[in-house]
């Protein structure tokens, strides 16, 4: 599905500047670091300049949006892969800038991911405002991340909000986060909806109105850490937000296992479970026992080992499916 990115969630990626700052767990194996720093010669963190990318950059989207025009079609364009659009260190005036490129480029869709969605609305503001042709997400990598954030992405006014939950690196529960940032209210009932999926509105049947729902969250993107540092994700996060989107009817994309694959997923009875793990692959290094809180150890009735395979083997398939959901 990608034309110039591998990324499978998006057709093209455009940078308008280079360099950040980790902020977060999410951020300890970064990708974007070890590739600015080493190949590109932009260093990070902070008080490192950020460096603003060519005017033949810039000519790209112009060039993407024509043929979206003559086509007929809508591109996806992730926008800052090597930054963060709302990154307190980056000139207003280049957020002004890009802000302007996305208006006059209304056959694409932009899709925004930041880590500091609480910037967002001042920042927007102080650009003249999110354009109309902006999907906004958040990266999430545990519950705590999920709610201190999604409720300030559910603040903010656009068309698509969605989460990049990747890396995962502990269980989400979505339903568990509420609209307000406040415990859901246990007298909510019947088809009212308080979580981060689904959110009351003014026709809620709690609020005296039909009880319509209002979804929240458009999409949300799942996948593994990849690259030297990458740290396993348990088989069963994914496959309870694959389960919370479907109920939701949330469009859902599983975008990678990362370098770890499920080596042993298996029921604690069954007899057979320790002849499929053998000790090459400890002591080589190569698994890794995983626990739903992320350590190692058992829990429940179920064994779980994950194995470095490269992301390559480890690829997208989740339970044998291919999850390629987007928003329409």
């Amino acid at each position: 599905m990608a034309e110039n990115t591998k990324i499978e969630w998006a057709h093209h990626t455009f940078n308008p500047w280079i360099g950040c700052t980790k902020v977060g767990p999410g951020c300890d194996g970064c990708y974007a670091k070890d590739l600015a720093e080493a190949r590109l010669g932009v260093m990070w963190g902070p008080g490192a300049p950020r460096r603003h990318t060519a005017a033949s950059t810039w000519k790209q989207p112009r060039a993407w949006n024509n043929r979206a025009a003559k086509l007929g079609i809508r591109y996806r364009v992730f926008c800052a892969s090597l930054a963060d659009v709302f990154d307190n260190e980056v000139p207003a005036e280049w957020r002004a800038e890009l802000f302007q490129l996305i208006r006059e480029t209304p056959h694409l869709d932009w899709l925004l991911v930041t880590k500091r969605i609480g910037n967002t609305a001042k920042m927007a503001e102080a650009a003249g405002g999110l354009p109309e042709n902006v999907w906004l997400g958040i990266t999430v990598v545990n519950q705590a991340e999920a709610g201190r954030d999604i409720p300030k992405l559910l603040a903010v006014d656009v068309r698509i909000r969605f989460l990049s939950i990747e890396p995962m690196l502990g269980p989400i529960d979505l339903t568990e986060v509420s609209d307000d940032s406040t415990a859901l209210d246990p007298e909510c009932w019947g088809d009212c909806a308080c979580d981060s999926l689904y959110g009351r509105d003014a026709g809620c049947r709690r609020n005296g109105g039909d009880g319509h729902l209002q979804r929240k969250i458009d999409w949300v993107i799942v996948g593994g850490e990849s690259g030297p540092k990458a740290r396993p994700m348990h088989p069963d996060w994914a496959r309870s937000l694959r389960d919370q989107c479907e109920a939701a009817g949330v469009p859902f994309l599983f975008k990678q296992w990362g370098e770890w694959e499920a080596a042993l997923d298996r029921e604690r009875q069954d007899p057979d479970w320790r002849a499929d793990y053998t000790n090459d692959y400890v002591d080589r290094g190569k698994s890794r026992w995983l626990n739903l809180a992320g350590g190692c150890g058992f829990h429940g009735e179920r064994f779980h080992v994950m194995r470095r395979v490269g992301k390559k083997s480890a690829g997208r398939l989740l339970d044998g499916v291919q999850h390629d959901g987007v928003p329409a």
